[in-house]
């Protein structure tokens, strides 16, 4: 008589085997597959000495992979549970567990970039990070003026102001105004120690002055090639006491220089204003670019005492008054 598998023990079998199958299937949807289209966006916060199951409810919350269990598996089947590099990350539904585990082992943290244009003044830089959306004006004008901080970072001025460079920074989402001012300061560092190295010997100029004085040409020059010949203006009134008269110095802390100025910011009271006052501003009025500083160090040759501008983007240099005023009424008038 042959023997009959009995009807419950089919069951029983087709049952495990369904429920296998159900379980790779949800294996391979949870791991392969991914969860949307990337209308999901989740910024996620992965601290040094956090782990993993943190991370993947993280990632399960944000509702960038369906099941935190699979993500941990995953990663411990792969052996990356402790190459995870901490950071902070951005992901989105349309990429899968494999993709998102790959970024963070190979810890491709996510950055806010922020572009500091040449001359630029650090309300200047204010405005521009508050239409970001990164840090608030006053937050980092107040960090722009913080004692301890600006010891730290080696500076004995009042401000940062002068000392931002230039250039393009990428800041971690959970980076703060401190983060991004050291970046900017260090990069200063940096390449000031280029340009020093082929510094002009016997300068009688501090470092602060010369960041003062490439501010001011880095307001007034548009072309980078009459930098230096801006350069010399300066350096030839400061040599024979004759006010600077330079435009961007009447408004400054009032408002963005634009190119004009009026008879009122002329006269408006303010040590910055060189209009009124002899000799350097105080203090930087911008940030300018390596250029400007080198200019500032190196001016060119010049009897020139005078520069109005051509409407054109370069300037008229003249070598006295009556000269000059001709240049005025040729261009301004």
């Amino acid at each position: 008589m042959a023997y009959t598998t009995p009807p419950s023990k089919i069951i029983c079998v087709n049952a495990v085997r369904l429920f296998l199958v159900t379980c790779l299937l949800w294996y391979f949807i949870c791991l392969f597959i991914s969860p949307g289209s990337g209308a999901v966006i989740c910024d996620v916060s992965f601290p040094p000495g956090s782990g993993i199951r943190t991370l993947a409810s993280d990632l399960k919350a944000g509702g960038v992979i369906r099941s935190s269990w699979h993500f941990v598996l995953l990663t411990r089947l792969r052996g990356d549970a402790h190459h995870l590099k901490a950071g902070d990350y951005r992901f989105n539904d349309a990429m899968t567990p494999d993709v998102i585990l790959r970024k963070i082992v190979a810890g491709e943290v996510d950055y806010r970039k922020f572009t500091l244009p040449e001359g630029y003044s650090m309300y200047q830089a204010a405005e521009l990070l508050e239409q970001k959306g990164y840090f608030k004006k006053e937050a980092f004008l107040e960090k722009c003026r913080d004692k301890a901080l600006l010891l730290r970072l080696g500076l004995h001025e009042a401000s940062v102001e002068g000392y931002l460079y230039p250039a393009t920074y990428n800041l971690s989402r959970g980076g703060g105004e401190e983060q991004l001012l050291e970046q900017m300061v260090g990069q200063f560092n940096k390449n000031y120690a280029a340009v020093k190295e082929a510094r002009q010997e016997g300068s009688r100029f501090s470092l602060h002055e010369i960041v003062t004085l490439a501010s001011i040409i880095e307001k007034e020059a548009v072309s980078a090639d009459e930098k230096p010949l801006i350069s010399s203006v300066f350096h030839n009134r400061l040599r024979i006491g004759m006010p600077l008269q330079s435009d961007p110095t009447a408004v400054y802390g009032v408002r963005a220089f634009s190119g004009k100025v009026s008879k009122a910011d002329i006269q408006r009271q303010s040590p910055y204003n060189t209009y009124l006052n002899k000799g350097l501003s105080p203090g930087p009025i911008g940030n300018p670019g390596i250029d400007a500083v080198t200019a500032a160090m190196n001016p060119a040759k010049s009897d020139f005492l005078y520069f109005v501008a051509r409407q054109d983007g370069t300037h008229q240099f003249s070598k006295n008054l009556a000269d000059h005023n001709r240049a005025v009424a040729r261009y301004l008038k």
